[in-house]
């Protein structure tokens, strides 16, 4: 393909787009319509229940089941703790000592770098393995058991 061979292929392609764009119809003209006026919406409410109340269908609140309040959350003591500080308080500190500009020897940067990995090594050893989907005492999404 040489340099001149360019043009007329791109004339071509032009004619041709040309000849598809005449030959599709004439676009249809719409007449400009002015705006209609946006209705306001009522609501009349029937004289039979204008003087009711809404009722809770399934009776009154004290009919009701109130489930019992949650327990608390478990604290962590002892290594978990120390665990759940370097998997979280680790980072935090570093972040903050980063915005901030301080600067920390070598040594307590390799400390804290062994504080995270290990509190995730110990967190990652220690949890419960759970069981898996087909085992029956799972207590694996059972659905509706009654």
């Amino acid at each position: 393909m040489t340099g001149n061979d360019e043009p007329d292929r791109r004339a071509r392609e032009d004619a041709d787009w040309q000849q598809i764009v005449e030959s599709y119809g004439e676009a249809p003209e719409f007449p400009e319509l002015p705006p209609e006026p946006v209705p306001a919406v009522v609501f009349e409410v029937p004289a039979e229940l204008a003087g009711e109340v809404w009722q809770d269908p399934w009776g009154e609140d004290e009919d009701r089941y109130v489930p019992p309040p949650a327990p608390p959350l478990p604290r962590p003591r002892g290594a978990r703790l120390l665990a759940w500080l370097g998997l979280f308080g680790v980072p935090t500190v570093v972040l903050v000592g980063l915005v901030v500009g301080i600067s920390v020897p070598s040594y307590v940067g390799l400390l804290f770098l062994v504080w995270f990995v290990g509190g995730f090594g110990y967190l990652v050893a220690t949890m419960n393995p759970g069981r898996g989907p087909n085992d029956p005492d799972s207590g694996w999404d059972d659905g509706a058991v009654l």
